[in-house]
């Protein structure tokens, strides 16, 4: 009975944005897309659905002393010993993150709702939105690596194509695409992890990999294991080397960017190592590198945040500073500290990129009416430095420490040279077999 109410309520709470997604995009496909009026209560009633759902789950499980379920959405594959299934996971760890999505998300969309009004792309916003929150809600809820591949795949895609949304202008398309090959990376470890996990372990599932106690896996393949899964995160969460993409990610609409890279999808890197904890435990030189990866985040972003002109990429920086932090808290091994530190991070994100425009503009009143800028305040430990160092170091961080050409130069231009080589291989040989290379 109990896990029959849970499954219940489980349903809604998928249903909910899936029905969301469905009666915006079906009408928009016909050329009849639903008035702003309409697609607004649509989104209000959803999300209101899918939250008081939320909240039965976790009252249920609360009440109830429910600390683990596992719901099998059924197998796309069995070969031998090898299980390819698609599995929810409610614990713990799942539920606060899945009522921050679903809360943040349901103030998002009342905000976009007025923010966006007259907006020739408002019901594009919202289809998008709908596919966002899908996404977000399967990899909170992802019992195993197939499920949040799939997940990934759907906030990664609908993320993208809210960051090219004034496809008009040429720079938001552009990023799009700088973003679009950072995730394919992250994905790519992703994709391994899950390949390798079933090759070692025979099934994707979190219960076997992430349980109590690592997986019994050939020596040095944890390593690998861990590696892969922090690439991944390293790639969603903008963790350094890939740091430089999140402020690029801010050239979408506001609310997108205050849901996306102020509060939830720049989570999910972060989420999945708090997810992984049982095979970092297993392995504590993965565990000091995931602290270090953290640490050097948090550290580059404050370095590169202190120089930024637009208050979006200023708050990109510090978003992308809280991740480091909460990365580092998650390599020494806490749990608890870095889920909270999530949600409060995430709260109090959203509200200050949803507050960024009118706040500009009350600044700009108070100073045209002061007639000066307003001073400065803060510590600047930077000015103890001699002068030449300060200098070299402002000029740094303004090219955000170069790593935009580091990884132009040494990983986007040898790979483009590797992929042209075989196609002018390929092209030499489909001429020499149609006889044209004489």
């Amino acid at each position: 009975m109990i896990v029959e109410s849970l499954s219940v309520l489980t349903t809604i709470v998928l249903a909910a944005p899936l029905a969301l997604f469905i009666a915006l995009s079906l009408p928009s496909l016909l050329n009849r897309p639903p008035s702003e009026r309409v697609t607004g209560f649509l989104v209000r009633s959803a999300l209101l659905t899918a939250g008081m759902a939320s909240l039965g789950m976790a009252g249920l499980m609360a009440f109830l002393s429910v600390g683990r379920l596992d719901i099998s959405l059924g197998s796309m594959v069995v070969i031998d010993r090898y299980t390819f299934e698609f599995k929810l996971l409610i614990d713990g760890v799942t539920m606060p993150y899945l009522i921050l999505i679903l809360t943040l998300c349901g103030i998002t969309g009342a905000f976009a709702h007025r923010y966006l009004h007259r907006e020739p792309g408002y019901n594009r916003f919202f289809v998008l939105y709908a596919l966002f929150v899908i996404g977000m809600e399967f990899s909170a809820l992802a019992g195993s690596m197939e499920t949040l591949i799939g997940a990934w795949e759907l906030v990664g895609l609908s993320s993208v194509l809210l960051i090219g949304f004034f496809h008009e202008r040429p720079e938001p398309v552009r990023n799009g695409l700088r973003v679009w090959i950072i995730y394919r990376i992250g994905d790519l470890g992703l994709i391994f992890a899950a390949c390798l996990a079933h090759h070692w372990v025979g099934t994707g599932s979190f219960e076997a990999l992430f349980g109590q106690g690592a997986p019994a896996l050939p020596d040095g393949s944890l390593w690998i294991l861990g590696l892969l899964i922090l690439l991944a995160a390293m790639g969603k969460s903008a963790l350094f080397p890939f740091s430089n993409w999140l402020p690029r990610a801010m050239e979408g609409p506001t609310p997108s960017s205050a849901i996306f890279y102020g509060a939830l999808s720049v989570h999910l890197g972060a989420f999945l190592l708090l997810r992984a904890g049982a095979l970092l435990d297993g392995c504590p030189g993965l565990s000091w590198l995931v602290f270090a990866v953290g640490l050097v985040t948090a550290l580059y972003s404050t370095f590169a945040g202190r120089v930024q002109t637009d208050i979006k990429s200023a708050l990109a920086y510090a978003s992308l500073t809280q991740v480091g932090i909460i990365v580092a808290e998650i390599g020494l091994g806490l749990r608890l500290l870095p889920l909270i530190h999530i949600c409060g991070h995430a709260c109090m994100r959203t509200l200050q990129f949803l507050r960024a425009p009118s706040l500009l503009h009350d600044l700009h009143r108070v100073e045209n009416a002061m007639g000066r800028h307003l001073p400065r305040t803060g510590l600047h430990l930077e000015r103890l430095l001699p002068s030449g160092i300060r200098t070299r170091l402002y000029r740094g961080a303004l090219e955000r420490g170069y790593l935009d050409a580091l990884l132009r130069d040494w990983v986007a231009r040898p790979f483009l040279a590797v992929a042209e080589l075989f196609n002018r291989l390929e092209l030499w040989w489909i001429d020499t077999i149609g006889g044209n290379g004489r």
